[in-house]
């Protein structure tokens, strides 16, 4: 348990940021979920409009150092080769 007030201060301030950056992970998996339920679908146009709304996702959990940015780059390179393999 946090003695000092700084302690104190800093186990409040990690707690609300794990909440919010769980959350926002959360939005990044839901987005990537999405495409990859339209690639399994076989709907290109479908697939290729939740790929670029879960691309600005990433990019903002990525900016926002939520997930790494290589990590970002990787999921997004996998989803754009998964829809490319469609056509």
């Amino acid at each position: 348990m946090a003695n000092s007030k700084q302690a104190i201060k800093r186990a409040r301030q990690n707690s609300d940021r794990y909440k919010l950056r769980h959350a926002q992970r959360s939005v990044v998996r839901t987005s990537v979920k999405a495409v990859r339920a339209d690639i399994e679908n076989q709907d290109i146009t479908k697939a290729t409009e939740s790929f670029k709304k879960a691309q600005k996702v990433i990019d903002t959990a990525a900016s926002k150092k939520v997930i790494h940015k290589n990590a970002a780059a990787r999921t997004k390179s996998r989803l754009s080769k998964a829809i490319k393999n469609l056509s």
